[in-house]
Parts: structure tokens; C-alpha cells; sequence
């Protein structure tokens, strides 16, 4: 499912909603046209297909939205904080600074095409410009103590950290494995 322009709060509790009706959370990436790729797999559990059985019966109608089984709070920040772990792993650091130095240094040049080059538009953009390449640092560290917090919390919550078969830094429910291993059309995975 992609979708565009949600927080992290509201695709977390879209995935809460689909696990109390027998799937699970399995991954959340970005495209290369900016929106979310949330993956949500059949979860081959018996607790899953059990919770699943007892919340169709208790909410017939959650299909149109009429009523839904109670948000569960802890549970939405945990699927938050794998969202973020997992998102942010998708590229090294190293890919996300060369995406960024690209991206500012295509939008500087395009600025100045668009000012017709004239010299004191160049300069300016020219310090802009030095001045967003010097907070690259400051971003990357951000980003790492964002995700190391959330992290942290997964780690507080007993989640396992686990490398994929793509070599991203996963975490898993404690006592479960990568989600989807119940999916035998994902051979290999």
C-alpha cells in the first residue's frame, strides 16, 4: 500500500487496525516519488488468526469503517518506532549525503538558471548553498540520534535487532522472526 502525506502516528495505527484483523506490520519504505510503501503481511500466528476470528465477530461492519476495536496506545508507539527504524534504514548514510548534496546543489543550480545568473544572485545562492552543506553534519547526526532512539525504546519493549537478507537493521517482536516468514510465496525470504 503507498500512501502520501501521513504522519507516523496515523500509519502506525492503520497498521495496529490490520494486525487486530490477522495480518502484521512487515516493513515501511520510501519510493522514489516521495510517498510511503507500508508492506502489511498475512500474520500465520495462531494468536494473529485467532485475534483476527475475534475481532470479525466482535466488528462486522469495521469493513466500512463503522466501528473498529479500540486503539491500543503502547502498541501504536511501538509500530512508530519500527517505522522509523525501518525507514531510516533504508539507505546508508553515506547514499542519504550524497542524495542530499545532489539535491541541494541541482536546486541551487536551478536557481541561479532561473535568476539569469546574475552576479549577485550567484553569490547568494553560493553562501545559501555553503551554508546548507555545512549543516549536512548537524542532519546526520540528528537522524542517527532520532533513530537511536527509537531504537532504544524497541530494545526497552524486548524487540531483537536483526539483519535482513538486504543487510537493513531490523527489530523483531520479542520471541518472533522477520515478518512474512509464513508467506510461502516469498522463497528465500
Amino acid at each position: 500500500m503507498t500512501v502520501s502525506a501521513w504522519s507516523w502516528k496515523r500509519l502506525a495505527r492503520l497498521a495496529f487496525i490490520a494486525e487486530q484483523f490477522g495480518y502484521e506490520y512487515a516493513d515501511l519504505q520510501m519510493t522514489s516519488d516521495n510517498k510511503f510503501a507500508l508492506f502489511i503481511v498475512p500474520d500465520p500466528s495462531p494468536e494473529g488468526r485467532q485475534r483476527a476470528a475475534q475481532n470479525r465477530a466482535q466488528y462486522p461492519d469495521a469493513g466500512e469503517g463503522v466501528a473498529l476495536p479500540p486503539v491500543v496506545p503502547d502498541a501504536i508507539d511501538l509500530l512508530k518506532a519500527r517505522m522509523v527504524v525501518d525507514s531510516g534504514s533504508q539507505y546508508s548514510d553515506k547514499l542519504r549525503t550524497g542524495i542530499l548534496v545532489f539535491f541541494l546543489t541541482m536546486t541551487a543550480a536551478a536557481i541561479c538558471f532561473r535568476l539569469r545568473a546574475d552576479t549577485d544572485a550567484v553569490v547568494i545562492v553560493g553562501i545559501v548553498w555553503a551554508a546548507l552543506m555545512a549543516l549536512l553534519p548537524v542532519l546526520l547526526v540528528y537522524s542517527r540520534r532520532y533513530r537511536a532512539k527509537y531504537a532504544a525504546q524497541l530494545k526497552a519493549a524486548g524487540f531483537t535487532p536483526v539483519t535482513d537478507r538486504n543487510g537493513r537493521l531490523r527489530y523483531v517482536p520479542p520471541g518472533g522472526q522477520l515478518p512474512g516468514h509464513g508467506n510461502p510465496f516469498a522463497a528465500g525470504a
